[in-house]
């Protein structure tokens, strides 16, 4: 086993076979893995627990647009290198100029096709393995459902 992810995997799958669980309690995992000699990882410093909790407010802070009445995401998250590292850089969308918007705005349209992806794998497995069973059909255009999640919520705007 070569990657921490592999090793990870392995723990999970030896879990499962010696308690013989179907649901994973993930804490019962790690300590799973303590116990066989998993390392495990350092502890983040203050500085770097706040910036994850400053992170997450930040992913979740909204506003309302003055004219449409919909709600927005204030700050942005995209990729930036420096030097051997990956940073996230976060931009609030009333300023970030262009280049760094439509960064974000890519980044986040890839998370969207990696699930889509990840979705259309997962279904097609279980139809496979479930031959007898009506399939799972997993519409991936999403226009019709971001026009009536719109729609539906100018109209309960409009209802306040």
């Amino acid at each position: 086993m070569s990657s921490k992810q592999q090793k990870m995997e392995y723990f999970i799958e030896e879990w499962l076979r010696e308690t013989g669980n179907t649901e994973i309690d993930m804490h019962q995992v790690a300590k799973y893995a303590l116990s066989k000699g998993f390392r495990a990882p350092k502890v983040l410093s203050e500085v770097d627990l706040l910036a994850r909790e400053f992170s997450h407010a930040a992913r979740e802070k909204t506003r309302i647009d003055e004219e449409t009445g919909r709600p927005y995401r204030a700050y942005h998250v995209y990729k930036q290198r420096q030097g051997d590292q990956q940073l996230s850089m976060w931009v609030d969308i009333d300023r970030a100029p262009r280049p760094k918007m439509l960064k974000s705005l890519q980044m986040r349209r890839e998370q969207m096709i990696g699930d889509a992806v990840a979705v259309s794998n997962d279904a097609d497995h279980w139809n496979r393995i479930h031959p007898t069973e009506a399939p799972i059909q997993i519409e991936l255009d999403l226009t019709p459902d971001v026009a009536e999640r719109r729609a539906a919520e100018e109209h309960e705007g409009a209802a306040e």
